[in-house]
């Protein structure tokens, strides 16, 4: 078969090869050398159409569409050649989905980065702002992702989980009266920022707490076992005032069984007064009024009980029950009736506990000590504990190894309504949290994996409703954008989406640019978890993100880390320590890093410190400060040259007009010369300004005055 013939066949068979085999003829007909099963004839096809060479004996034509085979003798011999299989179709990759997967797992499945997930969901309603790695997908956009990546999806088979049995340790049920014994009472002192809570204690237990405490105020809970001259035992508990450390006075009404309010009779009821009243009403807590420093020339008590009526508080001399007791706790006056105030009363509640079986108690203050390690101090509320018991508290759990009580000394055991220091836990419990026994270390741990294990499921749950929210508020904005668009054809509508879809893309979370909004990252250490959660709960009232994000890195119980520094130095942050040290070596480390470490042991210095700081980062405001004024009279020419300028005759009205400062003008100008007050003047601009009569110059100067942050922390 010649050369043209086979073009022609070719070319009748398949259309998809036409431009190949007119290319092909032309050579052939052109050099009348190349035929057709020389080499070069048979590479150039070969390339063309990615198949193999040519034999001598066989043509083999691939096309685009399907393949044809056209065989030829072309030489003399009679052999035979083998013809090779076509080509399997090549299958698509298959992908295991799942009803729901984040979209790290769905680029897993695929075998792809996370990029190229959403490259796949580019062209789609789906918010990839709002994409994460762990962000949850739908199945409508995993089947979309698939489908757009060129492959098939699925079902992964599904196993039968099984439902994790619940191994949470729980409250014993009530005890038996019959071995129920009497305990003393639980006694909360609480009331406004110095009305004398903790010198009124001090009297009490004959100390000098308030003393040693940094700025004079209590800014912990501190627990005491108070044995009055009487013989009789009553468990206090000393709360903060300040209005910061709320969260902690409510937890000391929770465990309490009655609330001495302190009143101070020269300053009356006030905002922490309120509060603490609130606490004991939510905690269904009977109170005894102690109005305080009655020894004072302006001391005034019954405008303190007409006061407390408003908020109900209601004294026995006014047809109440409650009972009001003048005293000074400074000196001692009357710290006897309040005592026997308080037994009578803890007599008619007929308070009771089970000194038998588990323990059951209440954290009321954690923190790390240097030697001692996590300490909690903690009330018993039902059982004896001793050294070895093996208790839980939210996600932490101790082996009981020492005991010691407010006087740090050691003890054996701890009874109902004892407060107690425990040394042995693997990690700091949060304050408020509730100690339970359980049987052995094993037990424990499996108490803290269930906690844990819920924790996590709840985490998932308000992930997810927050996905959808977001995913619905998405679909919603996508509604409108395709409404406005309702006006064009599809094919605008379509660049028009392309244009906004690429726009977003060039934002997506893995490339997305640093936010140039101004911040100040932060890391908080405090003494003990109430002081920290104290501070926690000031700084979640901060509002002013506008002007400076707060953003807090990393917070946590006991002394300045070089982990702290390594976190300051990776997010340039500061380092806010409450009550607690950096050693010299984590000090020199700081400044080597250009760390800074901000150390305080009164709460509001803290926060006044941290809010110079968020100003500090804050642009100064620019600020105009008028040096002189002056008054257009006549405007007049003088010739400069070969050039007529125009000048404005002025009479400075008041301070003076240097040349150095800044001017305004109704048409805004410069001035060229200074002049002083009452004098009358020329001025000429550096531009053509058509001056009239009666215009007013200004002259000032620009003065840079640092902002201030808006956050009022409400103290």
């Amino acid at each position: 078969m010649s050369g043209k013939l086979f073009l022609e066949n070719l070319l009748r068979y398949n259309t998809a090869c036409r431009q190949l085999c007119a290319l092909c003829y032309k050579e052939v007909h052109r050099t009348r050398r190349t035929t057709l099963g020389s080499p070069a004839y048979c590479t150039k096809l070969s390339r063309f159409l990615n198949t193999p060479k040519w034999c001598n004996e066989t043509l083999i034509m691939v096309s685009i569409s399907q393949t044809r085979l056209f065989s030829t003798k072309l030489g003399k011999g009679s052999g035979k050649t083998k013809i090779p299989k076509p080509k399997a179709k090549q299958e698509k990759q298959e992908v295991e989905i799942k009803q729901r997967m984040s979209v790290a797992e769905l680029a897993q499945a695929m075998n792809k980065d996370v990029d190229h997930v959403y490259e796949a969901l580019l062209h789609t309603t789906i918010d990839l702002d709002s994409l994460e790695p762990d962000s949850l997908l739908d199945e409508v956009w995993i089947k979309e992702a698939v489908k757009k990546s060129g492959m098939k999806y699925k079902w992964a088979k599904l196993t039968e989980g099984k439902v994790r049995e619940n191994k949470d340790a729980v409250n014993r049920p009530p005890a038996d009266p019959t071995v129920l014994v009497a305990r003393p009472p639980v006694v909360t002192i609480m009331g406004h920022v110095d009305h004398g809570k903790t010198t009124l204690l001090d009297s009490l237990r004959k100390s000098q707490v308030a003393a040693m405490e940094a700025g004079g105020i209590t800014q912990h809970i501190g627990a005491f076992l108070v044995q009055l001259p009487s013989g009789e035992k009553i468990t206090f508990l000393d709360t903060p005032g300040h209005a910061a450390f709320s969260a902690m006075r409510a937890r000391g009404a929770h465990v309490t069984d009655i609330v001495i309010l302190v009143v101070a009779a020269d300053d009356g009821v006030m905002k922490q007064t309120v509060e603490s009243i609130q606490h004991a009403k939510n905690a269904k807590v009977p109170i005894i009024l102690a109005v305080n420093k009655c020894d004072k020339p302006d001391a005034d008590t019954e405008r303190v009980k007409k006061e407390l009526l408003v908020h109900d508080v209601v004294c026995e001399e006014y047809g109440g029950e409650v009972q009001a007791v003048h005293v000074s706790a400074l000196k001692g006056d009357n710290l006897k009736s309040l005592a026997e105030a308080t037994v009578t009363l803890a007599e008619v509640l007929e308070l009771k506990a089970d000194p038998t079986g588990l323990v059951e108690g209440t954290v009321i203050e954690s923190r790390t000590d240097k030697g001692k390690g996590p300490v909690t101090t903690a009330i018993i509320q039902r059982g004896t504990l001793k050294k070895g018991c093996t208790l839980v508290a939210g996600k932490s759990w101790a082996k009981v190894r020492w005991m010691f009580d407010e006087n740090n000394r050691a003890m054996s055991e701890a009874g109902p309504s004892t407060p107690v220091e425990i040394v042995g836990w693997k990690d700091v419990p949060s304050a408020g949290e509730e100690i339970l026994e359980v049987e052995s270390e094993q037990r424990a741990r499996e108490v803290i994996e269930w906690r844990k294990y819920i924790e996590e499921q709840e985490k998932l749950k308000e992930d997810q409703q927050v996905i959808e929210a977001k995913q619905k508020e998405h679909q919603e904005s996508y509604s409108k954008e395709r409404d406005t668009m309702s006006h064009l054809n599809w094919r605008q509508r379509k660049s028009a989406m392309y244009r906004a879809n690429k726009q977003r893309m060039a934002f997506r979370p893995k490339e997305r640019m640093e936010n140039e909004q101004l911040a100040l990252p932060v890391i908080i250490k405090g003494d003990v978890d109430g002081s920290v959660e104290a501070i926690l709960n000031i700084l979640d009232s901060y509002d002013a993100d506008e002007q400076c994000e707060l953003d807090i890195v990393h917070f946590g119980v006991g002394d300045i880390s070089e982990n702290d520094i390594n976190l300051a130095e990776t997010f340039s942050g500061v380092v806010y320590g409450f009550n607690v040290d950096a050693n010299k070596a984590i000090q020199q480390a700081a400044v080597k890093k250009g760390v800074q470490i901000k150390l305080h042991n009164i709460i509001y210095k803290l926060i006044d410190d941290l809010k110079e700081e968020l100003s500090s980062k804050l642009p100064p405001t620019v600020a105009e400060n008028v040096v002189g004024e002056a008054s257009v009279l006549a405007t007049f020419y003088v010739t400069v040259g070969k050039k007529k300028l125009p000048v404005a005759g002025c009479r400075v009205n008041k301070g003076q007009l240097d040349r150095k400062m800044k001017f305004k003008l109704i048409r805004r100008g410069d001035i060229i010369w200074k002049v002083k007050t009452g004098m009358e003047c020329g001025l000429s601009m550096d531009k053509d300004i058509d001056f009239q009569p009666g215009d007013e110059v200004v002259c000032y100067e620009d003065t840079e005055k640092q902002q201030e942050i808006c956050w009022d922390p409400g103290f």
